[in-house]
This record gives structure tokens, C-alpha cells and sequence, in this order.
């Protein structure tokens, strides 16, 4: 682990109090005087369903839009739809006042911040002009096209690692398969030797915390350092590709220029380590959610395996059902209109993806898991906008792949006692997922 020297320590700790001890100290005084901004905040922890569909339930009653203590929220389909795709309402962090002390405590403090997923020049932060030239460069490898050139080695990893798995004994399906899988895939396309590919892992799972708010000074401590850690990695990498570069995406995007510009060194390593990333993070909880709810649904299972046209759908219904990502966050550029209700400048605004995903108005009956619902890709788990989701395709086949090959493989994947979700507020999936494959050749 990176160790710092003092300054930076005291940076570290100013950029931790202003964007987690005192956003999370305010949020939960806000849920003690009934604030659903607070509340959502608090029940979001728990990391199960159940504990914030109550607060989405008061929140729709406030359609389109609720407005709390210290942000505009919604879980309505429409108002969610429209804040996503406003131009007026940006992804990344209004810049502090520099003629105010706290704008010139957050420039001092963001000297020497890590780069991460939430700090510029990252593709979740910009806007037009880099965010377009920044998307353009790396798309293409993400088309529908090229993943269908994918799907075939992707059923070959799916095949090789179920093969490796003991069928007959409970194993964590998260380790063994659900991780393993995606990596495997964005590893290959982006030409990580596979001797890194468990520390990729590693990485990807420690930072994954830093989407999130609210986090306590020694989670804080381990997200940055693995951010350092990832960072320090991702530059040796990218220098062994410009000495022998490949037919991989990172290699192309060393020498990739749009317009004869091509990436800094800031930003292709912020571009490559987002896609890096991404390109398996949420596909592990999509695995996992996916898993978990058609293990605990013999009827859903039954219809898949009648009627195997329907696995996309099936996807797509997981992605809404139990989302990878649960909330999504964006700051007013302007003095705007969203959804029809006014917006000052500078006004934080919160689009509940799992509640637009469950919204009856949209939806008949939201709360039932319904792998042949007929407008299931009307999810936002992909957002919307221009920061519709790179990697939607891929996520989308590999889902599919990696769900039809256990199921039509082990058809009573049987969910055991002691599955943990992730403790992430924003990142949706299961830490542990135990489970037997095939119990009916277990030997009593």
C-alpha cells in the first residue's frame, strides 16, 4: 500500500471530511427530522430492497420531483429519464468559489487526489467537448457488432470455469465464477496479461467504495490507496504496451488521436482505467443478482429453459429488477427545467435508479420478477444521455451468456445459507454468494 507523507495526509483528511464525514453527518441528521433524502441515505445501507422501498413509496408521492434538505430526489421513470438526459444538469462537481476559503481549501486539498471514477478527467465527470472526444476514441469497441464478435470466446470462458468448479460442494459462485468471468473478458479485450488479472481484481473490489458517500476515514484510506495502487499498475502497463503494442483497445488507444489529438498521459489513464473497471464491476452484480433471483424462482427457471429466445429479456429484467447500480447523482449548470419543475444553478439532484425501475406508472406490477415482461429494457440501469452506459452491450451479452451457461448447465443451482451483499451504498451485488450446483449428485 502507497504510504504518504504528512501534507498529503492533511489533504487526504480535508478531501474526506467535505466529501463523506460532513455530507454523512448531514444526511443522517436530515433522516432524523424526516428529510427522504436522509432517509433514502440511511436505508441504502442496509443493502437490501426491503429496507428502501417504504422511502421510494413516499417519494413517488411527491412526483416528479422531491425537493429535501440538500437535494432534488426522484424515483419517478419519467423525472429520472429527463434528469439524465438534461443538458442543463452535469455529471460532474460544481467548482468551489476561489475567492471563498472553501473553494481554496478544495483546490488545496485536490492536489494530489488520487484518480478515480468521480475525479476529472474520468468519463463520468466530463462534459462536451472532452467527454465527446473522450467516448469517441473508446467506443467502438464496445458497438453491438464488435461484442457479438465476442460472444463465442465469452461461452468458452463461461464453459472453462464452471468446469473447474466442483458441482457436488457449496462454493462461493462470486469467486469462482461471477468475478471471474467479466474480468477475463475486458482483460482480454484491453490486453492485461493474465499473470495481472488477480490483481485487476483486487483493485477493482477495493475502489470500488469511492462511488459512494459517506464512507469512514479508513474506508477512505483504502479506497485511495488502491486508487493509488491501481494508478501506479495502469502506467507500467500502458508503457509496456507503447514498447510492444498489440491488437488490444489500450493499444490502440495509446496512439489514437480524433481530429490529430490524441489522449494526455491524465487521460488515457483515467479513460483506460474507467473502462477497465466498468467493464466488470457491475457485471459481477448483474451475475450475481441474476443468479440469486432465478435460484430462488423455479417457475422463471422453468420458462427459460421451455422458451431459451427469452434469456435476453430475462436480462434485462434482472438489470431493472435488482440493478447493478442503485442512484446516480447530477448538479445543475445552469438555471434550468427539469421534468417541468425549475431548478436553481447549482442544485444537486439524485435519480433513483431502482425506483424508476420499480415505477407502477411504467411497470404493472413492479415488484414481481417477471423474466417475459414485455417492455423489461425500458430499465435506466444503463442511465441515459450522453452518459448512457459504454459498455451496455457487453454487460448485456455477457449477462446472458454467463446466466444461460450455468442454468441450462446446472438447472437446481440451489442458493445456500450465508449470502453478504456488498456494503456499497451505490454498487448493487453480493460479496458471497454460496451455492450448490448440482445437489442432486452431492454424496451423503
Amino acid at each position: 500500500m502507497t504510504q504518504l507523507s504528512p501534507a498529503p495526509v492533511a489533504r487526504a483528511a480535508v478531501r474526506w471530511s467535505l466529501g463523506h464525514a460532513i455530507p454523512r453527518t448531514l444526511l443522517r441528521r436530515a433522516a432524523a427530522q424526516g428529510d427522504l433524502h436522509g432517509r433514502m441515505f440511511v436505508a441504502s445501507q442496509a443493502g437490501e430492497l426491503a429496507a428502501i422501498e417504504p422511502v421510494l413509496g413516499e417519494l413517488r408521492e411527491h412526483r416528479p420531483f422531491y425537493k429535501g434538505k440538500y437535494a432534488a430526489v426522484s424515483a419517478d421513470n419519467a423525472a429520472v429519464r429527463a434528469l439524465l438526459s438534461s443538458p442543463d444538469a452535469g455529471s460532474g462537481v460544481v467548482p468551489g468559489d476561489q475567492t471563498s476559503r472553501l473553494g481554496r481549501l478544495q483546490s488545496w486539498a485536490a492536489v494530489d487526489a488520487p484518480l478515480g471514477p468521480l475525479t476529472p478527467p474520468s468519463l463520468l465527470v466530463t462534459e462536451p467537448p472532452d467527454h465527446t472526444r473522450y467516448r469517441k476514441l473508446v467506443s467502438r469497441v464496445f458497438s453491438a457488432r464488435a461484442v457479438e464478435q465476442l460472444r463465442g470466446r465469452t461461452q468458452q470462458i463461461a464453459a472453462d470455469l464452471l468446469d473447474r468448479i466442483d458441482a457436488t460442494d457449496p462454493v462461493d459462485i462470486v469467486e469462482s465464477y461471477c468475478s471471474l468471468l467479466p474480468v477475463t473478458v475486458i482483460a482480454e479485450i484491453l490486453g492485461v496479461p493474465e499473470q495481472d488479472r488477480a490483481k485487476v481484481l483486487r483493485f477493482g473490489a477495493a475502489a470500488a467504495p469511492s462511488l459512494d458517500l459517506g464512507l469512514s476515514w479508513r474506508e477512505f484510506r483504502t479506497v485511495e490507496a488502491a486508487l493509488r495502487d491501481f494508478d501506479q499498475w495502469l502506467e507500467q502497463h500502458l508503457e509496456s504496451l507503447r514498447r510492444r503494442p498489440g491488437d488490444d483497445l489500450l493499444s490502440q488507444l495509446v496512439s489514437a488521436q480524433e481530429d490529430g489529438v490524441g489522449l494526455t498521459d491524465t487521460e488515457l489513464k483515467s479513460t483506460a482505467g474507467l473502462v477497465l473497471a466498468a467493464g466488470f464491476e457491475t457485471t459481477v452484480n448483474l451475475l450475481s443478482n441474476g443468479i440469486a433471483l432465478l435460484a430462488a424462482d423455479p417457475d422463471q427457471r422453468r420458462l427459460l429453459a421451455d422458451r431459451p429466445e427469452l434469456w435476453p429479456n430475462a436480462v434485462d429484467e434482472v438489470l431493472r429488477f435488482d440493478p447493478p447500480v442503485l442512484l446516480t447523482g447530477r448538479v445543475t449548470s445552469a438555471d434550468t427545467e427539469v421534468a417541468g419543475v425549475p431548478m436553481r444553478h447549482g442544485t444537486v439532484m439524485v435519480g433513483l435508479l431502482v425506483g424508476a425501475n420499480r415505477d407502477p406508472l411504467v411497470f404493472p406490477d413492479p415488484e414481481r420478477f417477471d423474466v417475459t415482461r414485455e417492455n423489461a429494457r425500458d430499465h435506466v440501469s444503463f442511465s441515459a444521455g450522453r452518459h448512457y452506459c459504454l459498455g451496455a452491450a457487453l454487460a448485456r451479452m455477457e449477462g446472458e451468456v454467463g446466466l444461460r451457461t450455468a442454468f441450462e448447465r446446472y438447472p437446481e443451482l440451489r442458493v445456500e445459507p450465508g449470502a453478504v451483499r456488498r456494503s456499497t451504498r451505490i454498487l448493487r451485488g453480493y460479496e458471497q454468494l454460496p451455492v450448490t450446483l448440482d445437489a442432486s449428485a452431492r454424496v451423503s
